[in-house]
């Protein structure tokens, strides 16, 4: 990450170039998740849950602009920025340190990851919650949880960074802070009624889209944040994405078949996700012969800890968001630890790193657990976080959106009329 100071620097055209395209490419990813969400759930939540992403492009926004980047970014001590750039105030005209990068792109980029990260939280919630009072929550946790931890991460002088752990793309900032503040909100929700009438997948194509414009976002999720092209590290962070991804999805796949008798094509877009996950804090620190096995030993870490969390009764992961995002990484910070190039325990024989890292993903999970549930039990006093119990049967898209997702051809629909005026003629 550039010092993150304005000043009167030139503009580097390439820095520019690649840090706007993958600003579009993490934006596009809140899409895919949406379909990648939907697909897991009822077909009578579908919208539903895809509007819980989609509305996260249009609330964070509005609260990264106002006070979110300045609390995260400004320059005010180890714990929490200042309002220096509310408003995006002189953003525009100077250069966000040594990067090239006019501070306005770093600030829209560095928007999408805080939209993303707060829609995966809706994994945890979906098939039961009001949209009313998630729109609440999105708006609270983007300032009062992601904004704080990222100053920790990334912001200057923040506390994780100058302890000298390492988080290349947001495996803390992103991944821990969403998947367990998810967990604690889905268990002060409370779990889903009438679980055992559920189908899932609904439709494992949604489910596959989601997965590979994840996956096509990535690319720019961890090579746009080496914010730039010229010292490699791009190149570094875009291959070791797209093999560990590859790596873990095929682990996962061998695990279904052995465990489960078939691999399945929602099996092989999770354990892609979940290679992605893992490798998100290290993508810039290891080699891609190393991503490889960032992707095998991230696959049956993140099955099991889906697998055991399954069991629990009172926590409803509901898409297990905090099995994959959570869990996937704490798995990546540690790796990261390992087998990061010079420091990692595989090249310096040194535990420090290791140290600093679990340190540091421990530091988010504790502050996101408690931060989470202190804004969602203070919400319950003011209103309701449930949808009725009848909707929550029936399915929450009709009655919360209007709408339902079906398909209805207009060529059945004439033939059905056609073929009763012909009876109704015939009968006369």
């Amino acid at each position: 990450m550039a010092n993150p100071a304005l000043t009167e620097g030139a503009v580097s055209p390439g820095a520019v170039a690649w840090v706007l395209t993958s600003t579009a490419l993490v934006f596009l990813m809140t899409a895919g998740l949406g379909f990648f969400y939907g697909g897991l759930v009822r077909d009578t939540n579908i919208i539903n849950t895809m509007m819980m992403s989609v509305v996260s492009m249009g609330i964070v926004t509005i609260t990264w602009v106002v006070f979110g980047f300045s609390w995260a970014f400004g320059d005010n001590g180890p714990v929490i920025g200042n309002f220096d750039y509310a408003l995006f105030m002189d953003l525009d005209m100077k250069m966000w340190g040594d990067s090239g990068l006019p501070g306005l792109a770093f600030a829209s980029f560095q928007m999408t990851f805080a939209i993303i990260a707060s829609a995966i939280i809706s994994g945890s919630l979906v098939e039961r919650m009001r949209f009313s009072a998630y729109a609440v929550l999105l708006t609270l946790w983007s300032l009062l949880i992601y904004a704080p931890l990222c100053h920790w991460v990334w912001g200057p002088g923040g506390w994780i960074a100058e302890m000298g752990a390492l988080d290349f793309a947001g495996g803390t900032v992103v991944h821990i802070s969403s998947g367990v503040s998810g967990y604690v909100a889905g268990g002060i929700v409370g779990p889903r009624r009438h679980v055992e009438k559920q189908l899932g997948p609904a439709n494992a194509p949604f489910v596959i889209l989601g997965a590979s414009l994840l996956w096509f976002g990535w690319l720019g999720f961890n090579g746009g944040s080496a914010l730039g092209v010229s010292d490699g590290v791009a190149a570094r962070a875009v291959a070791t994405t797209l093999i560990a991804a590859a790596s873990s999805m095929l682990s996962w796949l061998v695990i279904e078949r052995v465990i489960q008798g078939k691999p399945s094509s929602v099996g092989a877009a999770v354990g892609a996700v979940a290679g992605l996950v893992c490798i998100t804090p290290a993508a810039g620190f290891v080699t891609p012969g190393w991503s490889i096995a960032v992707g095998v030993l991230g696959a049956p870490w993140c099955y099991m800890s889906v697998a055991l969390l399954n069991k629990m009764t009172y926590v409803d992961d509901t898409l297990d968001a905090f099995g994959l995002h959570g869990m996937g990484g704490i798995a990546g910070a540690i790796l990261t630890g390992i087998f990061a190039v010079d420091d990692g325990l595989v090249y310096s024989g040194s535990f420090t790193l290791l140290g600093k890292q679990i340190a540091g993903a421990l530091a988010g999970v504790a502050f996101s657990a408690a931060g989470t549930a202190v804004i969602v039990l203070a919400m319950r006093l003011f209103m309701k976080l449930r949808v009725p119990e009848d909707q929550e049967f029936s399915g929450v898209d009709e009655h919360t959106h209007g709408e339902t997702f079906a398909i209805r051809s207009p060529f059945k629909q004439n033939t059905s009329a056609e073929h009763t005026e012909s009876s109704e003629a015939s009968d006369a």
